[in-house]
């Protein structure tokens, strides 16, 4: 099995960008859909199918969207313009992420503040 395994690896590794690229389309054009038919299915009532759908569209999405992608990364990056986007994304990503961390270090700032200033008069009037 394992064996098997890296034989597929080895010879997806051996493709083309673009043959990268149309091999990746592949399993996202299909669980991508798949996800939103589940939302659709879970709004008619089917709420119990529709969760179980979405929680293996994203087990699909996870298991081998993601793994296929890191093996093809490499030869996507070689396209200009996909490396272009990848760069883009990952700038877009880290301000993100950024911002809500420096969000969040204001509100645990304000929380704690506010909570100390409480504590303070509580025990100033008892």
């Amino acid at each position: 099995m394992r064996q098997s395994l890296q034989i597929v690896r080895r010879s997806i590794e051996g493709l083309g960008s673009y043959q990268s690229l149309a091999l990746l389309a592949v399993p996202v054009s299909l669980v991508e859909p798949l996800k939103l038919v589940a939302v659709f299915v879970a709004g008619k009532g089917h709420w119990i199918t529709g969760t179980v759908m979405i929680i293996l569209a994203y087990a699909a999405s996870l298991l081998v969207v993601e793994r296929l992608f890191v093996i093809v990364k490499p030869k996507l990056l070689k396209l200009r313009w996909f490396a272009r986007l990848w760069s883009w994304f990952i700038v877009q990503r880290s301000k993100l992420a950024r911002r809500f961390a420096a969000r969040e270090k204001t509100r645990s700032a304000l929380f704690y503040g506010i909570n100390r200033t409480r504590l303070q008069r509580n025990k100033r009037h008892a």
